[in-house]
C-alpha cells in the first residue's frame, strides 16, 4: 500500500504505508511510480509476514502434539 501525493510542479511522491519510507520523489509518470513501488522491499511488511509464518508453524506443531 502506498500513498501518492502530487507536488506543485506536477510531479509525484510515493510513500510506503507499512514502513513510511519515501519510495520516490519528483516522479513524473504513473508508470515510473508503479515500477519503483514494485521494487520496494518493505522491512516492516517482511517482518510481519515472517512472524505470521512462525505463528502458523507453532500452531500446527501444537496441534500435532496435542492430538
Amino acid at each position: 500500500m502506498y500513498s501518492r501525493t502530487q507536488n506543485e510542479n506536477g510531479t509525484y511522491n510515493t510513500r510506503c504505508l507499512f514502513c513510511f519510507m519515501t519510495i520516490a520523489s519528483s516522479i513524473e509518470t504513473d508508470k515510473e511510480l508503479a515500477g519503483l513501488e514494485a521494487r520496494h522491499i518493505c522491512p516492516e511488511r517482511a517482518l510481519a509476514e515472517l512472524l505470521e509464518l512462525e505463528k502458523a508453524a507453532r500452531s500446527r506443531t501444537h496441534e500435532t502434539t496435542v492430538a
